[in-house]
């Protein structure tokens, strides 16, 4: 986790913490306390001798136990079980344990303000050489159980549970309560052996303190096997986790669906529901959508909800814990978009074998202008082989209402989504893959400026109906330049030539110029784009980037992770530059490629099995380009095999 806490703020805890610590300095070395604790540590005193000492300080004997517990929480290489044993000898189990647990609640508080302050930086100080996956365990579910476990592991200090709980995300509520419930078990042996000293005599005390002792041996002798069994549990736990899938009933899409219907009221979207299925849905059976706009899940789910569908997502939505749990309660689950990924196809078994709907987008990113985008290939041998009924949902109009460069929903849209089946089973055992891909891509394809063409009645209404054009459109088509185009309202400058053209309230440009519509315009810059890769070999596409990965504590989807540089070429895409503060080289072959996927003036990114590597461009606007070149140069690849 990066801090944003500003800098004054980080100096003036340095100083509080540096006055604290030096007044607590003070306070151990005034009066008696000094010779108390070099008893502690250096074992100058006998039992006795020490309880007499420190109960001959009166309150400061507390405040001095109670301080001791908090520093070795804050200080790794401090021993606890001295100080718990000597408060349990002098004060007795309850007043003892009392002392201890203060002193352990204060000092996971000022780790909790620590990280929260400056994060990740004090890591090294905290984190060290345990061989747990902290970073797997730091995203599961069950991350309450699997802090506990580790109190009750040997050698690991209660500073380094405590900095691991704050950086998972918790609220501190419940960061103290978990941290100190964890530690409380251990804190209670600690006092008990003190207090049995006095209660039950000396030899029981020091029996059962050997037995602790030999325990402990033991499971310090067989620490690496005790870590492997906890990293196989968190790793099952992971992969539980991955594996699920949630049956819901029909019954909990009712109010997003009339949330929907509301939304695009007030937004001015008139949508149009079409169903010629209704209840003769065969299940269980596979949903077909195109996938012109972000909120299609809206259209899609309103047509199946009465039918509880498990829609497949990308995957980078659910790093973000809360949103993906909730997610995960609509029966979604995560895929990592054109790369191969068992856990998805898992999931999607799954769901086809429980009798269930799986819904799925199958273009599997957003159209870039309002045009059917291909689909991979291997989607229609999965069609085949699950040999059940194919329907499919086709909307219109979803792209014009929110186009994926768009600033905004657009009044007047009219959006038209029908559900009708597309292959029956029997088909589908007749048909080849050829001939079923054929048949997909007919029911599915689509072009939004052909249909409303159709609808001359429509009107678009948005004062922003050509902003974030210039994150589709690379090239300037009068001075030929790149990335100069800018966009304000309805129209579209180049910050040479000046205006260029005027969108109007049917997506077309005012005259014809330069182009009739923008899809003409991204048309011609893509085959000019092919052209020029076709005709140079040695064709390679550069950027200064910035690198984003997964989050590690679920509060974010992706954090960011370093500076480096990125190319495109025919032989694939390489990153070299820093990951977490390590240099790196990152290559992935061109024909692991399908597309590169991308937001509109934002980003590229590719997913490598469940992993994301999320690149910004110094210039945003070229982000189109990437996708542009991965496709042809993917293309390429593959014709020549």
């Amino acid at each position: 986790m990066k801090s944003k806490i500003p800098l004054k703020y980080k100096i003036m805890t340095a100083i509080f913490l540096a006055v604290f610590l030096s007044l607590l300095l003070w306070f151990f070395l005034s009066g008696e306390n000094a010779m108390l604790l070099r008893s502690i540590f250096l074992e100058k005193q006998t039992g006795d001798e020490l309880r007499e000492s420190l109960l001959a300080l009166g309150f400061r004997g507390y405040i001095t136990i109670a301080s001791l517990s908090m520093l070795q929480v804050l200080m790794a290489f401090l021993p606890a079980e001295p100080v718990q044993v000597i408060a349990g000898l002098s004060f007795g189990f309850p007043l003892g344990l009392l002392c201890c647990a203060i002193g352990v609640f204060l000092g996971n508080l000022m780790i909790y303000i620590l990280y929260r302050v400056y994060g990740e930086k004090i890591q090294d100080y905290f984190i060290r050489n345990i061989n747990i996956d902290f970073e797997k365990a730091a995203t599961s579910e069950k991350i309450v159980l699997i802090i506990f476990i580790l109190y009750f592991l040997p050698a690991i200090p209660y500073g380094m549970i405590c900095f691991f709980a704050a950086s998972v995300g918790m609220k501190y509520p419940r960061f103290a309560l978990v941290t100190f419930l964890g530690s409380l078990p251990s804190v209670c042996i600690g006092v008990g052996l003190g207090n049995m000293a006095i209660e039950y005599g000396f030899l029981i005390s020091l029996s059962v303190f050997l037995v602790l002792l030999a325990l402990l041996a033991v499971a310090l002798w067989n620490r690496k096997k005790l870590f492997a069994k906890v990293n196989d549990y968190i790793a099952r736990i992971a992969k539980e986790k991955g594996h699920h899938v949630k049956f819901y009933k029909p019954s909990k899409l009712r109010l997003p669906y009339i949330i929907s219907r509301i939304v695009f009221f007030f937004c001015g979207i008139r949508v149009r529901y079409v169903d010629r299925v209704g209840d003769t849905m065969q299940t269980p059976c596979v949903v077909l959508c195109n996938h012109g706009s972000f909120i299609d899940f809206a259209y899609a789910g309103s047509l199946l909800r009465k039918k509880s569908p498990n829609f497949i997502v990308a995957r980078l939505y659910f790093y973000q814990k809360q949103f993906g749990k909730l997610l995960r309660s609509f029966g979604c689950f995560p895929k990592s978009m054109f790369a191969l990924d068992l856990e998805s196809m898992k999931n999607s078994l799954k769901v086809l074998h429980s009798g269930g709907i799986l819904a799925m987008m199958p273009e599997a990113r957003l159209s870039t202008v309002g045009r059917f985008e291909d689909i991979q290939p291997g989607t229609y041998s999965f069609l085949k082989k699950m040999n059940v009924p194919i329907y499919s949902i086709v909307i219109h109009g979803d792209y014009l209402a929110d186009p994926k460069w768009g600033k905004g929903l657009r009044r007047g849209s009219l959006v038209e989504a029908t559900l009708e089946l597309l292959l029956s089973v029997e088909e589908l055992q007749t048909l080849s893959v050829e001939e079923i891909q054929k048949r997909v891509e007919e029911r599915l394809s689509y072009d939004e400026f052909a249909w409303l063409k159709t609808h001359p009645e429509i009107r678009y209404r948005s004062g922003k109906m050509a902003k974030g054009l210039e994150n589709i459109l690379t090239t300037c088509p009068v001075c030929g330049q790149k990335y100069t185009l800018k966009t304000k309202g309805k129209s579209i400058f180049c910050e040479t030539c000046g205006k260029i053209a005027t969108i109007n309230e049917r997506y077309a440009f005012v005259d014809e110029k330069p182009f009739s519509n923008f899809s003409v315009w991204y048309e011609e810059q893509f085959d000019d784009l092919r052209t020029v890769i076709e005709t140079n070999e040695d064709y390679h596409l550069t950027s200064k980037v910035k690198l984003y990965r997964p989050s590690k504590d679920g509060k974010k989807m992706l954090r960011f992770v370093g500076d480096g540089v990125c190319t495109l070429d025919a032989k694939g895409l390489i990153y070299q530059g820093i990951q977490d503060g390590e240099e790196i080289t990152f290559n992935v072959p061109i024909k692991q490629i399908y597309r590169l996927l991308f937001g509109a003036g934002e980003n590229f990114e590719i997913y490598i099995g469940s992993e994301i590597y999320y690149f910004v461009p110094e210039e945003r606007r070229s982000a189109v380009e990437w996708y542009m070149a991965s496709m042809i140069l993917s293309d390429r690849a593959n014709a020549c095999q």
